[in-house]
């Protein structure tokens, strides 16, 4: 990667700590801003995806699967300002990229190119519509029909369903809420160890439903115990749990994948 990219990298590591910020870290939030600015991409009519940054615009802006991220958006203007070349597109998922490596997971291949749609002229076919990210409250069938659409396989659902590893729900955001680890600040495989291993039962309180562990300290929500009731998904979520090194090189050609769906590169990187 060219240096200039590399000093941003280093400009993005430098305020991921993050006091009075849920665990103290901005890794996962920057992780889920590159991940549902690039989820919205259909392959059936090549819409959506990271490139042209519409998340700054409505109805993207205000869907509420992206409830919170303007927070992260606005973590990085600092970096932004430093660095004005770079676009919106490529900032957001190099952060994602960068927060997963230096939380401990694994080098991410990502390439710059992407671009901004300016927002003086931006149509509303600029803008992929409400209802292309994952609903987590839906099950299995609904998880296909999401990533399906992106192009990707099942085993690139489970891996990428990993990501769940780091960061934690909150009830003024998705409505949900709790970590799914014990080191929501580390990328690890515990998700899949948790998800595996530890008993989930329906959680016993006024919000949507999710299941808790024993302690009660622990969550996952109806898409992730959707991983472990499906025959085709379990397999996978088990062997990942066993598996460190392949659930990392599966994410790292998933994540990689997914942040660059769509993207219409102008000239050579």
């Amino acid at each position: 990667m060219a240096n200039k990219y590399e000093a941003v990298k280093s400009d993005i590591k430098a305020i991921l700590k993050k006091d009075g910020y849920d665990d103290g870290n901005l890794g996962p939030v920057f992780i889920r801003l590159a991940w549902h600015a690039s989820g919205t991409y259909d392959k059936h009519t090549k819409t959506g995806g990271s490139d042209g940054a519409t998340m700054r615009f409505a109805p993207e802006s205000s869907d509420p699967a992206n409830a919170g991220l303007d927070k992260a958006r606005a973590f990085l203007e600092p970096v932004k300002a430093k660095h004005s070349w770079i676009s919106y597109a490529d900032l957001w998922t190099l952060a994602g990229v960068t927060a997963v490596e230096a939380l401990g997971g694994p080098t991410i291949p990502w390439a710059p190119g992407r671009s901004d749609k300016p927002a003086k002229g931006i149509k509303a076919s600029d803008v992929p519509p409400n209802g292309r990210l994952p609903d987590a409250a839906q099950g299995a069938s609904h998880i296909r029909d999401v990533f399906y659409r992106m192009g990707f396989d099942d085993r690139d659902i489970v891996a990428l369903s990993g990501a769940h590893t780091l960061g934690r729900c909150h009830t003024d955001r998705s409505g949900f809420s709790g970590p799914w680890t014990y080191s929501p600040t580390k990328f690890s495989n515990q998700y899949f160890i948790q998800l595996v291993n530890n008993t989930w039962t329906v959680k016993k309180w006024d919000g949507p439903l999710q299941y808790e562990d024993p302690t009660g300290e622990l969550m996952m929500l109806p898409t992730d115990l959707a991983l472990i009731q499906d025959a085709k998904f379990k397999p996978i979520v088990e062997k990942y749990a066993k598996d460190r090194a392949a659930f990392y090189a599966d994410f790292a050609k998933a994540f990689g994948k997914l942040l660059d769906l769509g993207v219409k590169r102008q000239a050579k990187i």
